[in-house]
């Protein structure tokens, strides 16, 4: 099972709602579709995704309490899960939080969803923009430290501006050839 949790902060009387954009197509690395669906929990003001493999066996990416990021911000979640069934870990037994490949697999599965992202959503750099500031935001909301803040960064956006395109990219890490 793997898990992206992001939010908006919080304070304000009045909670701002997003639209839900559609969610990309979504192969994983068998073949497989992959399905999404909306979950929300009127509890938490975070949105999150979440990659697994259904009670039937069939992968699927729960999206939960989307309208509580932007459109931007959803679709990296989407891309971020997708690429966990795309690579094939959610087939793969799940590393230790905060080992050395668990955080490979995040900082993999973040490159893909930014290059995804970049090559077939964004429509302008504003949405890059968007994305980036909401994600800062939502992990110090959430108490990550600043330089898993500044790490996390500092890897999308070596992946946004430095890497070829995304297919390019997941056939290098399924051919186990690396990411660039």
């Amino acid at each position: 099972m793997h898990i992206c949790i992001f939010g908006k902060l919080i304070g304000e009387e009045t909670a701002e709602t997003f639209t839900i954009a559609e969610p990309p197509i979504c192969y994983n690395n068998l073949g497989e579709k992959v399905n999404f669906l909306q979950k929300n929990n009127p509890n938490s003001e975070v949105a999150a995704g979440m990659a697994i493999r259904g009670p039937d066996r069939k992968p699927i990416i729960y999206r939960f309490n989307y309208e509580k990021s932007p459109p931007e911000f959803q679709i990296f979640v989407d891309y971020h899960e997708c690429a966990h069934h795309q690579i094939g870990h959610v087939d793969q037994p799940h590393p230790p939080r905060n080992s050395y490949e668990h955080l490979m697999n995040e900082s993999i599965a973040d490159c893909l969803a930014i290059l995804r992202m970049r090559d077939e959503w964004m429509r302008k750099t504003l949405d890059y923009e968007i994305f980036i500031n909401t994600l800062v935001k939502d992990m110090e909301f959430i108490g990550f430290p600043e330089i898993s803040i500044t790490s996390r960064l500092s890897n999308i956006e070596n992946c946004y501006f430095n890497y070829g395109p995304a297919g390019d990219f997941l056939e290098g890490i399924l051919l186990g050839k690396g990411s660039n």
